[in-house]
């Protein structure tokens, strides 16, 4: 007799294997026949129906655009649906303008965190949006055949206008629905999507900024990171479900579907997916178009943006109240300004321009080698390309002139707001008619009470020896980059006045000007006059700054007449070029979702880097002098204690952050990070220095997501917050380790 043993091991077959980067934002209507098999074989488990469907509940309905538009057409960051209860998670900087306004010097919740422990402790946020997709549908066949071949620019346009709007109607079912139309391909093709917006999202938490905003700009865009990017939301709904606005009546909302959340981490090769509302790419631009970007339209956003934060940054350093009136646009002109610096330098590190300039050789003689192509897209790239070229020498002038001069301070902005109201005084001092005038200054007199009522808020967040500094450096970049065609003549007056100094300039603009002071705008609305107003060297200022920039734009403009056309056909020519070839559309804020696998990656020459970072990243960084770097107590006593509760790794360490291949961009933050089964194990928050171009072509090799991993999410509200019961109203997935069965066959006879 013999003994013969058969042990049973499950293998994961391709645990090995280095998959390559997965690009592209795919449109979910389209998942069944472009993505769904490919997708399978990496690891997703789930149907299409699970997925998307307009029928009946499918992980699309847990998807949120966050906007602060009451009928948005775009979405500044993406939010998923957590709770049966309609709580929401999202990054700490999507809800970081929510929290700054709630902070105070006495309750700043920028600097310490906030934790509702019940629902009446929750915040309301007026005007914050949620917006659910409920469908999308291809509309081209409802707009191109109805648009003659001859028609282009502003007649095209005007066209497409009529047809949408018509469409849009129909499917809003008197204003039950949002409903957006969009241009996809350069105008070959049109989509319409149907979205039920809700109105009352309130703040239930958020994490320190040590926490939230660990590492701060200096660890922005770059790994290995160690930021806990989360805050949470509560989406509430009228008594009968219906979108509403706040009220004290209203209730959590119930959503279709919310995404339970995974305990079981991640390891390297694991299949992940990305949804959202990818903002804005711009991966078909040739060679010029690239050129055009990195050499007229980025250098003057860094010039500009780095001036304006080294000055904020000077008198939020020295005042915890200024500090908390300028976090939230310094923080979004921060991330903006790092951006743009790290497409430029990716765009020349990947040698990007070349890259353009090879497939467009191939793609002309592709064209040249068939005489209907040539006829029809032959001289479309030098049309494209000489576009660049006469749009390049507007572009500079009107960047400056927007961004210092109307967007310069704060007082030049607020300023612009009193336009329609100085327009108002000047149609009542024309005005003859004895009843129209006295109704005129009925209207006056109602606008002027309105406007009375916005100075709080305006004032709340403003800071006059901050802005006095910003106007100064803002002005003196005007005065230096623009021609003297451009200049304001109030401007050159004081420049001559005082010597050139721009500070003193900005000294006596804001001791003249009223919009400097809350009680001075206040005293003018009560009273309002048109010779004040057009006396006010503020308003003076703005109305310069204004017409200089409708001359800028008048110039920008002209070359770009012809460039609508050209890339329509550019994109129609590729795509009948690469007919197996599976092109998506570039990001437009609109749903998509991208799909690939958790994954290191190797930045340069003998540098590796993990594909996770862990808690004692976060204590090996720390820097008491340095407002980045500071660890709170609470979060070094848990590390030393090794209190993690359930959230660790199972190696006893605490996870932080994550790398994915995924390809997002901005609009993205926030976005769910799900495993096969559509559970949530992280929310992407960032891209990595290495890829910055990829916006502008993607970097299969070094195009990376980073994810703040789900479980230091839980681990932060529970552990750290002390905010169990938001734990409790989730849905919590740990996968039970299935022990390796060995079988042993006992007296086999065996025949001799």
């Amino acid at each position: 007799m013999k003994r013969f043993t058969y042990v049973i091991v499950a293998l994961i077959l391709f645990s090995g294997m280095k998959l390559k980067a997965d690009e592209g934002m795919w449109l979910p209507m389209f998942i069944d026949r472009l993505n769904y098999v490919d997708m399978q074989k990496k690891g997703l488990q789930l149907t299409p129906e699970e997925i998307y469907s307009i029928n009946s509940s499918s992980l699309k309905d847990a998807i949120v655009g966050l906007s602060n538009d009451p009928k948005p057409s775009g979405y500044f960051c993406t939010g998923e649906i957590v709770s049966s209860q309609g709580l929401l998670f999202t990054n700490h900087h999507c809800g970081f303008d929510a929290i700054q306004k709630h902070s105070t010097v006495e309750h700043d919740y920028l600097a310490d965190g906030f934790w509702a422990m019940s629902k009446e402790e929750e915040l309301p946020n007026e005007g914050l949006t949620a917006s659910f997709l409920v469908r999308m549908d291809d509309v081209t066949d409802s707009i191109l055949p109805m648009i003659s071949d001859t028609l282009e620019g502003s007649d095209r346009k005007s066209a497409i206008k009529e047809i949408t709007s018509r469409l849009k109607k129909a499917a809003a079912e008197d204003g039950k629905y949002n409903v957006v139309v969009k241009s996809f391909f350069d105008g070959n093709e049109y989509y319409l999507f149907v979205y039920q917006v809700f109105k009352d999202v309130r703040l239930v938490g958020a994490p320190p900024s040590s926490i939230g905003k660990y590492g701060g700009d200096t660890d922005n865009w770059m790994w290995p990171r160690h930021t806990g990017d989360f805050s949470i939301f509560r989406v509430y709904t009228a008594p009968d479900g219906s979108p509403a606005e706040y009220s004290e009546e209203n209730i959590p909302m119930v959503p279709k579907h919310h995404l339970p959340v995974s305990l079981d981490g991640v390891k390297e090769n694991d299949f992940a997916m990305i949804w959202g509302f990818p903002g804005s790419t711009e991966r078909y631009l040739t060679a010029e178009g690239l050129n055009f970007k990195t050499e007229y339209y980025f250098p003057p956003l860094i010039e500009v943006f780095g001036k304006k934060l080294e000055t904020w940054k000077k008198h939020m350093d020295a005042d915890q109240a200024v500090r908390i009136k300028y976090a939230s646009q310094y923080a979004g002109i921060a991330n903006g300004w790092k951006y743009f610096i790290g497409q430029n330098r990716g765009v020349e590190k990947l040698d990007v321009v070349g890259q353009k300039k090879e497939y467009e050789k191939k793609f002309q003689e592709w064209v040249e080698a068939d005489a209907d192509r040539k006829e029809k897209y032959g001289n479309v790239i030098t049309d494209i390309d000489d576009a660049y070229k006469s749009m390049a020498d507007g572009i500079t002038p009107l960047i400056y002139a927007s961004i210092t001069g109307i967007g310069g301070s704060g007082i030049i902005g607020y300023a612009q707001e009193y336009s329609g109201l100085q327009g108002m005084l000047k149609q009542l001092k024309e005005e003859k008619d004895k009843k129209k005038k006295a109704k005129k200054e009925e209207n006056i007199s109602q606008a002027s009470e309105g406007m009375i009522e916005g100075i709080a808020d305006h004032f709340k967040d403003y800071d006059m020896a901050t802005d006095r500094d910003v106007f100064a450096e803002m002005t003196k970049l005007y005065y230096e980059k623009l021609p003297s065609d451009m200049q304001p003549e109030l401007l050159t007056e004081l420049y001559k006045k005082h010597d050139g100094d721009f500070y003193a300039i900005a000294d006596y603009v804001f001791e003249k000007s009223m919009f400097s002071d809350a009680a001075k705008t206040e005293a003018f609305l009560k009273d309002p006059s048109l010779k004040v107003i057009n006396k006010d060297p503020g308003f003076v200022l703005m109305q310069q700054f204004m017409a200089n920039i409708m001359t800028a734009s008048g110039n920008y403009k002209k070359g770009g007449a012809t460039m609508s056309k050209a890339k329509r056909l550019y994109m129609q020519a590729m795509r009948e070029m690469e007919p197996e070839r599976y092109f998506y559309p570039d990001a437009n804020s609109t749903m998509r979702f991208t799909y690939g696998q958790v994954l290191s990656y190797d930045p340069q020459d003998a540098v590796t880097y993990d594909y996770v970072t862990h808690l004692s990243g976060v204590i090996e960084k720390e820097d008491s002098e340095n407002n980045e770097f500071i660890v709170a107590p609470k979060l070094k006593e848990l590390y030393e204690t090794k209190d993690y509760g359930p959230y660790a790794n199972d190696d006893g360490r605490m996870v932080v952050c994550f790398l994915t291949n995924n390809d997002i961009t901005g609009g993205n933050s926030g976005s769910p990070v799900m495993n096969g089964k559509g559970e949530l194990i992280g929310l992407a928050f960032d891209g990595n220095w290495e890829a910055m171009s990829s916006d502008l072509a993607f970097a299969p090799k070094l195009q990376r997501t980073i994810v703040v991993d789900a479980r230091y999410v839980l681990f932060i509200i529970d552990k750290f917050a002390g905010a169990g019961h938001l734990v409790d109203e989730l849905t919590i997935r740990k996968t039970i380790p299935q022990p390796v069965r060995i079988e042993t066959l006992e007296d086999v006879p065996i025949e001799e």
